[in-house]
């Protein structure tokens, strides 16, 4: 259950299914106003049908930056002010060992990165006004991913535009400090969602959507500059990082070892 309070106003993209479905339904059960995007209508009236009047569901596809503005009208209507963000759209795709194919960067590029970037455009004048409004911080929350703790096969476009948003979190909380605006990462691990559909490797520490959402939902609550779970997996790819000779033999071998 969502204890973020006061009751707040948000906006969660990629909200049709996983963790964004999870968040909102969350939210939703605990009073909140929550405004919800994605690229299927379909997916996204599902989900606001289970709280029809704390749930609107509006389609807007992040990579598609000419229609900025009417995502910005659509705060206006549907939530009238904007306290959270919830950047959450994302893709997925993986490379074949060896190959790397430009157009397949861009996709995932355009969504998890420039989607990001659109979101933020979109969401940043809202929360000021808001903000000045209520006297209370906005705050955006970015979902990036564990994947950009330590290089992993096959997730040269994936991990790296997850690297990408952290950095580019990272800068924006430095940069809004004196904005009251705060801004959290989120690098969960394995999740159940259907992004990882098709994935043909071990999973280790995998959690529920709901669960992932339970643990966002702490950290916006207590304001947390990073989220970053689960713990041990988390502490794996962290020792990993600190040593990456090890953790590279180690992945080189698996890689052969499949060929």
């Amino acid at each position: 259950m969502a204890k973020v309070t006061p009751l707040k106003k948000i906006w969660i993209t990629g909200a049709g299914s996983g963790i964004g479905r999870s968040l909102a339904l969350q939210f939703a059960a605990a009073g909140h106003q929550v405004l919800i995007t994605g690229r299927h209508l379909s997916k996204l009236v599902t989900v606001a049908n289970y709280f029809p009047e704390a749930i609107t569901a509006f389609t807007w596809d992040v990579t598609d930056d000419v229609s900025c503005h009417l995502m910005g009208r659509a705060i206006d209507e549907h939530l009238g002010g904007l306290d959270i963000a919830i950047l959450n759209a994302g893709h997925c795709e993986y490379v074949e060992q060896g190959e790397v194919a430009s157009d397949l960067f861009r996709r995932v590029y355009d969504v998890n990165v420039f989607g990001m970037v659109n979101s933020i455009a979109v969401a940043l004048p809202h929360l000021k006004r808001s903000a000045a409004v209520s006297g209370r911080k906005g705050h955006i929350v970015g979902i990036a991913s564990l994947s950009a703790v330590v290089g992993f096969p096959r997730a040269e476009a994936y991990g790296s535009s997850k690297a990408a948003v952290n950095y580019l979190l990272e800068s924006l909380r430095l940069d809004l400090s004196n904005k009251s605006i705060d801004v959290t990462v989120v690098n969960p691990g394995f999740v159940e969602t259907p992004m990882i559909g098709s994935n043909d490797f071990p999973m280790p520490f995998i959690m529920s959507a709901d669960k992932a959402a339970e643990k966002i939902i702490i950290g916006i609550d207590a304001r947390k500059f990073k989220v970053q779970f689960p713990k041990r997996l988390y502490s794996i790819l962290a020792l990993a990082a600190a040593f990456p000779c090890l953790w590279y033999r180690v992945n080189r071998k698996a890689a052969v070892t499949k060929k």
